[in-house]
């Protein structure tokens, strides 16, 4: 067997990666679920957790003291978010600095969303004004922490700086691009040091597959990483509708909604988001990063039926910060 046989069968045998994403807790009395739900999500072995930012920065305390108890407590790797929209270069790049104090090697870059009750809104001159000036701030900073010290620097090269960007792949409501403005944003992204993308959620595969075939004729090389929403809750569909603009599936709604109880209807969702999340492994898909709305059985089931669950033993972070009882403290607001 060639080299190249030994390659391509460990290739072969490579499983999909799997990643989810969570939200801080808004509140001390939200924590407990929190990291219950944390728990049973690393108890799954993902590749990786993601950690949302509000817009403008407005869960910048509790985003940083979840991404530090992660690193501290689990072996998952932790991807903190972090936007840009309203901030001076200044404060976006004391932001990373944060982050990267407390450990950070991974992010991802978003622009975030402008103000809703100001539609003529523009960044103000001096402020990171896109995703791409973000990949670009992000490597400057790192850049200028590694000149300045020699440890630093080593540390950066054991562990690199890790970028990921979002990408749409029906277009962005919001940015008011289409699919081919979104492919050429993500070879932007890509130029900037971009090291890989998700997908906003999508419940098509076809919404992913013809996006991912365009993106390649145009130069993308990066991972591009399937983004799913469990269809389980036909209220969750409506509300991400109204936030995306990714209309949810009439259909699906309408079935889930005549479902005569919970778990006829989680049933239900679960087979609808199963079947297009294997469709889409089936077309090349990298993996799957699961947006769960701090949800965990949904996640999990879905896993389950696309053969990647199968957790270990639950860690105990229930001892979290802000849980009653704690020794951990963050300083600063809870949002």
């Amino acid at each position: 067997m060639s080299v190249a046989d030994v390659v391509a069968a460990g290739v072969a045998r490579t499983r999909p990666t799997i990643s989810f994403e969570l939200m801080p807790p808004r509140n001390p009395a939200a924590a407990p679920k929190f990291w219950d739900t944390a728990s049973r999500l690393v108890a799954a072995r993902p590749d990786f957790i993601s950690v949302t930012y509000g817009a403008a920065g407005n869960d910048r305390d509790t985003a940083r003291t979840v991404v530090g108890h992660l690193i501290k407590s689990t072996p998952v790797l932790p991807i903190a978010h972090l936007t840009c929209v309203g901030a001076s270069r200044d404060d976006v790049s004391e932001v990373i600095s944060d982050f990267l104090d407390e450990g950070v090697r991974s992010f991802l870059a978003l622009r975030g969303d402008p103000p809703k009750d100001q539609p003529d809104w523009l960044p103000a001159e001096g402020s990171v004004a896109s995703s791409i000036e973000l990949v670009d701030l992000l490597r400057e900073v790192e850049a200028h922490r590694c000149a300045a010290s020699a440890s630093t620097a080593l540390r950066g090269a054991a562990r690199p700086l890790t970028i990921c960007v979002a990408t749409f792949p029906d277009g962005n409501r919001d940015a008011g691009t289409t699919r081919a403005q979104e492919v050429t944003r993500l070879l932007e992204k890509q130029h900037a040091g971009a090291d890989f993308a998700i997908t906003q959620l999508f419940y098509e595969a076809s919404s992913y597959t013809d996006f991912v075939t365009e993106a390649r004729d145009a130069g993308v090389t990066i991972p591009i990483l399937a983004g799913i929403l469990p269809m389980t809750e036909p209220r969750r569909l409506h509300r991400v509708e109204e936030l995306t603009g990714v209309p949810a599936p009439r259909e699906v709604v309408a079935a889930l909604e005549a479902a005569p109880d919970d778990d006829a209807r989680h049933a239900l969702g679960i087979d609808r988001t199963v079947a297009l999340a294997q469709e889409v492994l089936d077309a090349g898909a990298p993996g799957l990063h699961v947006y769960t709305f701090n949800k965990y059985q949904a996640a999990l089931d879905l896993l389950e039926g696309v053969h990647l669950g199968g957790g270990t033993r639950v860690p105990d972070l229930a001892s979290g910060p802000w849980v009653s009882g704690s020794t951990t403290t963050t300083e600063g607001h809870i949002a």
